[in-house]
């Protein structure tokens, strides 16, 4: 019997020995992953003050140690987390947006992020960036981006008379688009005709002079380009009417230009300062003005609604 006991005993030692093995292993294994885990970024936000939901979007979106580490070292700002869902939205420019919301707090997030992007958060020629010339069709040039002063576009080329007044000249590649798009329009019962293309420098610097000297550089600015920041002077741009309708004020209205807007990306041509966009492009609304890009990017633009400043920025410059 005092065998039978023993064994007993023996056995029950080694099941509770074994109990604490499991119950130690387990405890282990929980406080390692617990240990673990309070060394993840996902915890240290929460320790920051973000919830979980935000430190997983935050997390899952950089990924990158430098960046996360850079989210920490700030005072917690769930801006961040609204600013990193937007499509367009760009690393490099997160200080910049924070400051731009903070000053106009009731712009929507969506367009913080296309005001600072597209640099409308600095003053006209302010920043005065040299433009990479090397972009062909894709060169940017607007009222930050400037052109060398010894800039001629190649491969200029006379547009015919048959759909343009005289004089007016555009390069090659843009020019054979827009005799494309001009017989589609024209298959549809609608004459199309240029009525200004390319101006050198000297050219573009007499026609923002004279606005100036008769409306004022403030009105001049919001019509024209100063010299240097011209489409025109790219060969690219084109200010298009239909015969017959060629004003200004009521283009907008006509069938050509609901063709246009309709039909000119499948020819490589985006609306360049398109209505209800003038806090992106910095001019007014012009119906008549139409910039070459190229068919894939037309599209892209134009189905993404999109100016090409918007473009340029999130595509092109973000993507180098």
């Amino acid at each position: 019997m005092s065998k039978l006991k023993l064994k007993k005993k023996v056995m029950y030692r080694g099941i509770v020995v074994l109990i604490i093995l499991i119950v130690g292993s387990i405890l282990g294994l929980n406080f390692y992953n617990d240990y673990q885990y309070r060394q993840t970024y996902e915890y240290k936000l929460i320790e920051h003050g973000y919830n979980l939901e935000e430190a997983k979007k935050l997390v899952d979106f950089y990924k990158e140690d430098e960046i996360l580490n850079s989210i920490l070292l700030r005072e917690k700002n769930t801006t961040i987390v609204e600013l990193i869902q937007e499509k367009y939205y760009i690393h490099k420019n997160l200080e910049r947006y924070l400051k731009y919301k903070d000053k106009n707090k009731d712009t929507t997030i969506k367009d913080v992020i296309a005001i600072v992007n597209v640099n409308r958060d600095y003053e006209f020629y302010e920043q005065d960036i040299p433009t990479d010339t090397s972009l062909g069709i894709l060169i940017n040039v607007n009222k930050y981006y400037t052109l060398p002063d010894d800039f001629e576009p190649i491969d200029i080329s006379d547009i015919s008379i048959r759909y343009s007044y005289n004089g007016n000249k555009m390069t090659k590649e843009a020019n054979d688009a827009y005799v494309s798009m001009w017989n589609s329009a024209k298959n549809e019962g609608l004459t199309l005709i240029v009525n200004s293309s390319y101006r050198d420098l000297a050219t573009q610097e007499r026609v923002y002079n004279n606005i100036k000297a008769s409306s004022g550089m403030k009105e001049a600015d919001k019509v024209a380009a100063r010299p240097g920041h011209s489409e025109h002077q790219t060969g690219l741009a084109i200010d298009v009417f239909e015969v017959g309708n060629q004003a200004t004020s009521t283009f907008k209205d006509s069938p050509a230009y609901t063709w246009l807007k309709n039909n000119a990306h499948l020819y490589g041509f985006i609306e360049r300062y398109p209505e209800d966009k003038e806090y992106l492009t910095g001019y007014s609304f012009e119906s008549w003005h139409w910039r070459y890009v190229g068919i894939e990017v037309a599209t892209k633009m134009y189905e993404e609604n999109i100016t090409f400043d918007e473009y340029y920025a999130y595509y092109i410059e973000n993507q180098a």
